[in-house]
């Protein structure tokens, strides 16, 4: 008989998530896991078979929560316009609030660091990207209709401009643009519109 676990797994997956955001996919080490969690490493290993199980459930964890976040102001009563305005701010708040920790984004460090070599991960990357893409293109097409975005405009290409500003935004706070900068970048994508 299989002796029952005496942890709680979801938060053993937040804990490893917070490792990996913080230090890497590469960086973090299975004593870096097992301080973090609290667990031993066969406990790790035995519930999670490896390192890189542990990371996959933790960028999905990840990508659930912010997708929750995103679904929640894409169906406020806000304009489209004003949702995508908000959904940048957000990314500019966050940003400016971590400050020295310069964590940025577990999608947008994984898609540097990891996706390129890592066809599992690449393949939930791009998962995660097109529901993100769906959700904003839907926003965009219904502001479209509504008449606060101009009948010319894409409104997959812009979903895809909104995404890549929210990673540009993201890696020019890293690279340590300020807060009035990031406020006019935000601007000149919304200026597209």
């Amino acid at each position: 008989m299989a002796r029952p676990r005496k942890f709680d797994e979801e938060r053993a997956v937040d804990a490893a998530m917070e490792a990996f955001w913080a230090a890497g996919y590469e960086a973090t080490s299975t004593q870096d896991l097992c301080e973090a969690t609290g667990l031993g490493r066969s406990s790790i290993y035995n519930t999670f078979k490896s390192k890189h199980d542990l990371f996959e459930r933790a960028l999905a964890r990840y990508m659930e929560s912010k997708a929750a976040e995103l679904t929640e102001l894409l169906e406020s009563e806000l304009p489209a316009r004003d949702k995508i305005r908000a959904l940048l701010q957000r990314v500019i708040d966050e940003e400016s609030a971590r400050g020295a920790d310069g964590r940025g984004c577990l999608v947008v460090n994984t898609y540097v660091e990891v996706s390129a070599r890592d066809d599992a991960v690449a393949a939930a990357l791009a998962r995660d990207y097109d529901k993100r893409l769906a959700a904003i293109r839907a926003v965009l097409e219904s502001g479209r209709r509504a008449g606060e975005i101009a009948d010319g405009k894409d409104a997959r290409t812009l979903a895809h401009l909104v995404i890549a500003s929210v990673s540009g935004l993201r890696v020019a706070a890293r690279a340590g643009v300020g807060r009035a900068e990031l406020e006019a970048i935000a601007d000149a994508a919304l200026a597209a519109f």
